[in-house]
């Protein structure tokens, strides 16, 4: 059975506030596969995405069939995240004010590979430049190519950012700490910040030429 391309809605208010703990076990379940390999805590996930509570200019896209939730994709100027990220941009000559995250896309597999991920970046994209961000960013978690938890088949989505226009920011690497599925404890990650110039017209560097 072909499952059908999830309808995409942006959350706000009441809406918004509806969704955080769905939105809290889709990062839960999607995230623990690699590489991010995240054993989550429902607790943690609610102080994480409290962000996009407190913050007016946060933007929650929800991807819906029928009524479930299926996928979210969210961003925030980056000063809402300035305590995690702003080290990570202290030597890179920009203002925090320019520059808008795009933080997690986690879509359910059945899912993708119907143009689910490219919406989800357009959405926020457009959000950014409604707000006046000149900058887009977000970050992903770096592995070791021999990590013993990395799946044979496994490709990195490297292909799919840069036909979007990004490529990684020498330098900008955050630490964020988190406890991976086959550990006791948690300790550090680093996430490796990825950018792009947001035109006027919303052109992208590339033409995207891979669905996902």
């Amino acid at each position: 059975m072909t499952t059908a391309k999830p309808e995409l809605r942006i959350l706000s208010g009441a809406a918004l506030d509806a969704a955080l703990d769905d939105v809290a076990q889709l990062r839960m379940t999607v995230f623990r596969g690699y590489p991010y390999l995240y054993d989550g805590d429902l607790d943690y996930e609610r102080r994480y995405l409290q962000t996009y509570r407190d913050s007016p200019d946060a933007i929650l896209v929800g991807a819906f069939d029928g009524a479930r939730l299926v996928g979210a994709s969210t961003g925030a100027p980056l000063e809402d995240h300035a305590d995690d990220f702003a080290a990570a941009f202290a030597d890179q000559n920009m203002a925090l004010t320019d520059i808008f995250y795009c933080a997690e896309s986690v879509l359910l597999p059945e899912y993708r590979g119907r143009g689910v991920g490219h919406a989800f970046f357009d959405q926020r994209e457009a959000h950014a430049r409604a707000l006046g961000r000149s900058i887009s960013v977000f970050c992903s978690v770096q592995r070791p190519a021999d990590h013993p938890m990395k799946p044979p088949a496994y490709a990195p989505l490297d292909a799919f950012w840069r036909a979007r226009g990004y490529a990684p920011l020498p330098g900008a690497v955050a630490s964020f700490r988190w406890k991976d599925i086959d550990s006791d404890c948690e300790s550090d990650h680093p996430l490796q910040f990825w950018m792009r110039k947001l035109t006027a017209d919303g052109q992208n560097a590339e033409t995207p030429s891979l669905r996902r």
